[in-house]
């Protein structure tokens, strides 16, 4: 079964990237739960996103389109990245979920990737 983990982080770890000092031990962090995720066989796909101010927000009320800069919400955590993997159950989608760095910073959320519908029937 597919399951999504969402990566949540706070503003200062998301600043761990570009930090110099930081930036090695943040990315090699990422870097070790990614290679491990690949090496298991579970990984169907996933990616680091953008800093949340690189976010443009779509919405269409009473058929008009409008944009905002910016995440949807103002939150103390970020959405920082995801990935799909396919594991066998629940249990094992929350151990790899429990293994990612943010998890100990952040949080990790775990969602059940829903099915494609079924095609028409002619």
């Amino acid at each position: 079964m597919e399951y999504m983990l969402l990566f949540t982080e706070p503003a200062t770890e998301l600043a761990k990237r570009n930090d110099p000092a930081e930036a090695p031990a943040y990315w090699g962090a990422w870097s070790a739960y990614c290679n491990a995720l690949a090496e298991s066989g579970i990984m169907v796909s996933g990616a680091g996103l953008q800093p949340p101010d690189t976010a443009t927000t779509v919405r269409i009320r009473d058929g008009k389109r409008t944009l905002h800069d910016g995440p949807y919400a103002e939150a103390k955590e970020m959405l920082g990245g995801f990935f799909v993997i396919n594991v066998p159950d629940l249990d094992a989608a929350l151990e790899w979920a429990a293994r990612s760095p943010s998890s100990s910073y952040g949080s990790t959320e775990v969602r059940p990737v829903l099915p494609p519908p079924a095609p028409p029937t002619p």
